[in-house]
């Protein structure tokens, strides 16, 4: 066999072994990045607002005379006079100075919930956190809509989020595969990924709206029921945080598994639509 021969056989084979398939849709691409920006907003925005009351509650109420703290973050001054940062979650306290409570330089501290690096705007200002966080929530809530409604139309939904039976019956193994750093590059999402975005996009998404919503007091005139499902504005404040903290835990682990599984097959499939498949991983997938 002659070089041309051997390379002809090789270009040959790696058409076989793998194709480029259309993934994502363009309203799949567009509300993915309308989420990252208006997220990383939301987030810095949102750590501002909370770090004008660095507390939270279960309950309708809150106050001294009432005990339903569940996290705080505070600056705390010790008999000796010296102060630190404590963070308190449900009646334990800890050490958390530099970062949750007091932070920034030793000679001049910040005594604030979270850090100036962690906030928009650095330094404290609620009103301009207000007006950051409100303007992104409606892009935030506009991509959600859009999403939906596409997704309901084009069959995305019940096709590559809703896991089916199989799925389910496939997340141990899918699960081990993870763990392992195997990836089955076929164009689709296995079952492990679909539990995982449908949480984020059917759970997450509309309780992180829903609680927003519930913490304004128009629509609290509009809509009172929402203080009755959720049990009172402290405690939507409360569920509003912990799906914040759980939104960054996604995207860490998201991101985590983009540099995993080839970042840029998996970059060009989110920008362009266009994937590359592994040909054989994909036969012995679907085996």
């Amino acid at each position: 066999m002659t070089i041309m021969d051997e390379i002809e056989s090789h270009s040959e084979s790696s058409k076989t072994d793998s194709r480029v398939i259309y993934r994502h849709r363009i309203a799949t691409r567009i509300t993915h990045w309308t989420w990252a920006i208006a997220l990383f907003f939301l987030l810095l925005s949102g750590l501002q607002i909370f770090n004008a009351h660095p507390e939270l509650y279960i309950g309708k109420q809150s106050g001294f005379e009432f005990e339903n703290s569940v996290l705080s973050m505070r600056a705390m001054q010790a008999a000796d006079g010296t102060v630190s940062g404590h963070t308190t979650v449900l009646g334990r306290s800890f050490d958390t100075t530099g970062v949750f409570g007091m932070s920034g330089p030793t000679d001049d501290p910040s005594y604030r919930g979270f850090p100036a690096w962690a906030t928009l705007p650095s330094y404290q200002d609620l009103s301009a956190g207000r007006v950051v966080h409100f303007f992104f929530a409606w892009f935030f809530v506009a991509a959600f809509l859009v999403w939906f409604a596409s997704s309901l139309i084009s069959g995305h939904l019940k096709r590559d989020i809703l896991p089916s039976m199989a799925d389910i019956r496939a997340l141990p193994r899918s699960l081990a595969d993870h763990l392992r750093f195997r990836f089955h590059h076929d164009g689709r999402y296995n079952g492990l990924q679909k539990l995982a975005y449908a949480g984020v996009l059917l759970v997450i998404f509309p309780l992180i709206i829903a609680t927003g919503l519930t913490m304004s007091p128009g629509m609290n005139s509009a809509w009172p029921w929402l203080l009755d499902i959720f049990g009172g504005r402290q405690t939507a404040r409360t569920i509003h945080f912990l799906c914040m903290a759980a939104l960054v835990a996604f995207f860490v682990i998201h991101i985590f598994m983009v540099l995993a599984a080839g970042p840029l097959n998996e970059m060009r499939s989110i920008i362009t639509g266009w994937y590359r498949t592994d040909g054989k991983k994909n036969e012995e997938h679907s085996a």
